[in-house]
């Protein structure tokens, strides 16, 4: 197959620094490359050049500005071209113009989230137009597939789930003797145990709660630490982080940004990850990702991190989510019971590795397309035969 993969228009992939989205396009493509031809569209960034190629993957680099800009550049980027398959990421509306334009190619719209579905991004309305369009709609979660299909009940029958995944060879356990470098190297004390939070710094990631869980835990293992690695969106909440934590005596290490090319170093430094998110999650990738590398989780239990992470199997969820100290008392649990954590921490890499790596999903995303376009080689057929 030819497939083209269409990405938004705000981060170029692969990511400089981070963009979930965006890592996992090219973490797929790569893959997908690996058994047939891909090109990827996406914005274009004075690091890269507009057009580089790697074995059978291509990708495009196109300006942008606005939305128009940018869909305009990818149609002209695609005109006189021919695919087998197209997928768009994330975006509803882009997916909706480019079946337009390819009336005879299957458009596929891969939802990483419910931003681009809903109010204030979208109206219900609108973007039920944009749905209607595309011929399938694929989400890496049944808890977004089911949050999906609540919304739009209409699309119920082209909604198809397809998990993602990590590299599991980049993010991995790492010996003492690593870890302690990576330390020296970041900056961080070898002493305590030290807990990790990795993602976006706002509001609905709960960091607020997770510096109140650890405040509460620090009474039982005064030693513990607080790391945080992640970029701001809005001006003033990495601010008020840091006073929060000042004020309950908190010990914390703000890592800033890490540029995803060495975020696999970071899960090196930390004893444990915390995820403790207070709205919907459709997947939650930096819980695969801890996994991958060895680390005990403790999640809240909200969309998609609970298809991930099995309670005390696997990791820890936490139900009462947005009661700190239900955090607390596993975050202790983790620290004091460590023959109990490492075979969790244990597990957790052993089923990333069966389910959840990159080609376990390029896989399942190739086989679903071959699939369909089956099926409609074999419709037309026997519409040719019957008339």
């Amino acid at each position: 197959m030819h497939l083209l993969i269409i990405a938004p228009e705000q981060i170029p992939v692969p990511p400089i620094l981070g963009g979930s989205v965006e890592i996992c396009i090219h973490s797929i493509a790569r893959e997908l490359a690996k058994m047939h031809q891909v090109t990827v569209i996406s914005r274009q960034h004075p690091r890269y050049s507009r057009i580089s190629r790697q074995g059978r993957l291509t990708i495009i680099r196109v300006p942008t500005g606005s939305s128009r800009t940018y869909l305009k550049e990818v149609l002209k980027a695609t005109k006189g071209k021919t695919f087998d398959w197209i997928q768009v990421d994330n975006r509803p509306q882009y997916a909706a113009v480019i079946k337009r334009h390819f009336r005879k190619t299957p458009v596929s719209l891969f939802l990483h989230s419910l931003t681009f579905v809903r109010p204030p991004y979208a109206s219900i309305r609108r973007c039920s137009k944009h749905l209607n369009k595309v011929d399938w709609i694929v989400a890496n979660s049944s808890s977004l597939e089911q949050e999906l299909i609540s919304q739009y009940p209409k699309q119920r029958n082209k909604v198809h789930k397809i998990y993602l995944g990590t590299d599991v060879a980049r993010f991995r356990p790492k010996s003492e003797k690593a870890r302690r470098r990576l330390r020296r190297k970041y900056r961080v004390s070898g002493n305590g145990f030290q807990i990790l939070y990795v993602g976006r710094l706002i509001q609905r990631k709960g960091i607020p709660h997770l510096i109140r869980a650890v405040h509460q835990a620090r009474k039982s293992i005064p030693g513990m630490k607080l790391l945080i690695a992640g970029g701001e969106q809005g001006k003033g909440f990495k601010a008020k982080l840091k006073r929060m934590a000042n004020k309950l005596g908190v010990p914390t290490k703000f890592l800033g940004n890490i540029p995803y090319r060495k975020i696999h170093e970071v899960y090196g430094l930390a004893n444990c990850l915390v995820c403790p998110s207070q709205k919907h999650e459709a997947f939650g990738l930096v819980n695969v990702e801890a996994m991958a590398s060895g680390l005990p989780v403790i999640a809240s239990n909200i969309g998609g991190m609970k298809e991930v992470i099995q309670h005390e199997h696997n990791g820890v969820l936490i139900k009462d989510f947005r009661d700190p100290r239900a955090f607390a008392h596993s975050i202790v649990a983790v620290a004091e019971r460590k023959e109990w954590a490492e075979g969790i921490a244990k597990q957790a890499r052993s089923d990333v590795i069966k389910q959840f790596s990159w080609q376990a999903t390029a896989q399942s995303l190739a086989d679903f397309y071959r699939l369909k376009l089956e099926a409609n080689h074999e419709k037309d057929v026997k519409e040719t035969v019957s008339s």
